[in-house]
C-alpha cells in the first residue's frame, strides 16, 4: 500500500480554506425525525484536491493536508498525502510502478485552474504531514502607497500609509526565539498551549512600497500571522513603537496588539520535515 506525499500550491480566493466544510443546507426541507438534514458540500481545497485524486486512482482514498489555511488564503508549498491499495484485477489504486511523475501529470490534467501539484513522492507508512512537520514558514505581503493595486489585487492587501522598513524589522526582531504568543492569535483559538518558536521575521522590499514580511516557526495558532502583519503595519506607519513588541509578548493580552489583517496577502510557503522523515524503507 504505498503512501504518496504531494506538494501542491493554490490560489485561495474562491476556496473556503482548506478543510472540507459540509453545514447544512439552511434552503433544505426540515428532515424527518432520525434523519440527517441535507447538506451542502463547500468548495475547500481538500475536497476539490481529494475528489479529483479519487478520479485518477479510481479508489475512495482520504486526503489528509499539513496546514488547514483559512479562506482566501493561499499557498505555495501546501503538503498533502493519502495511502492506496492497488488492485490489478480490479484497475484500481496507483502502484509504484507507475511512477510519481506521471501521478503528478494525471492529477494536475483535472484539477481546477486555481490550483496545481508541485511534486509527488513516496514516502514511509507512517508518515504524518502534521505531526512529522517541524518548520513552516508563511509571507504576507502589503503594497503601500496612493495608488491601490489592480492585477495582483488578490495576492497582496494594500494600506494608504507609508511604511517604514526600518522600523517593522526592529520589531519584527523582537519576535524571533520562543515566546508565549497568547497576544498575536485570535481568541478562543482552540490551542492547549500559545507557546511558539520563531525562527526568521524578515521584512522584505522588493520594489517601491512593497512589503514582504517572511515569518517561519515550529508552528503558528490561528491568525497569527495576519496578526504579526497588521502589528508590523502599524509599527511601520508609526502607530507604535518596536519595542511595544516586548511588552505584548509579556502582557498576552490579544487587544495590545495590531489588527488581524486580511487573508488575501497571506501565503502559506513551504513546510519542511525532519531530515529522514516520511522516507520510504
Amino acid at each position: 500500500m504505498p503512501r504518496y506525499k504531494l506538494t501542491i500550491a493554490y490560489d485561495g480566493t474562491d476556496f473556503v480554506g482548506w478543510q472540507k466544510q459540509e453545514p447544512p443546507d439552511p434552503d433544505a426541507p426540515v428532515p424527518a425525525s432520525g434523519e440527517e438534514p441535507k447538506r451542502l458540500q463547500l468548495r475547500t481545497v481538500q475536497h476539490v484536491l481529494e475528489q479529483t485524486v479519487r478520479q485518477v486512482v479510481r479508489e475512495q482514498v482520504v486526503v489528509t493536508g499539513a496546514s488547514r489555511t483559512d479562506s482566501g488564503v493561499h499557498a505555495n508549498g501546501q503538503v498533502a498525502c493519502f495511502t492506496s491499495e492497488p488492485d490489478a484485477s480490479k484497475g484500481v489504486g496507483w502502484p509504484i510502478e507507475r511512477r510519481t511523475e506521471n501521478l503528478v501529470k494525471a492529477i494536475n490534467s483535472k484539477l481546477p485552474r486555481d490550483m496545481l501539484v508541485h511534486s509527488a513522492e513516496v514516502v514511509a507508512d507512517d508518515f504524518n504531514p502534521i505531526g512529522d512537520a517541524v518548520e513552516k514558514e508563511y509571507c504576507y505581503t502589503i503594497v503601500s502607497g496612493p495608488v491601490r493595486p489592480l492585477w495582483d489585487r488578490r495576492f497582496v492587501f494594500h494600506t494608504w500609509y507609508d511604511l517604514d522598513a526600518t522600523r517593522m524589522q526592529a520589531a519584527a526582531d523582537l519576535m524571533v526565539g520562543e515566546h508565549d504568543f497568547a497576544c498575536f492569535a485570535q481568541i478562543n483559538h482552540g490551542r492547549k498551549t500559545t507557546v511558539r518558536t520563531i525562527y526568521k521575521c524578515q521584512i522584505e522590499t522588493p520594489g517601491p512600497g512593497k512589503f514582504v514580511i517572511r515569518v517561519s516557526g515550529n508552528g503558528f495558532l490561528y491568525n497569527m500571522v495576519r496578526i504579526i502583519a497588521g502589528t508590523l503595519m502599524d509599527v511601520g506607519r508609526g502607530k507604535i513603537e518596536p519595542k511595544m513588541v516586548r511588552e505584548m509578548i509579556a502582557c498576552g493580552d490579544r487587544r495590545k496588539a495590531g489588527v488581524t489583517l486580511p487573508p488575501m496577502g497571506l501565503r502559506l510557503e513551504w513546510i519542511r520535515y525532519g531530515e529522514g522523515t516520511g522516507d520510504k524503507g
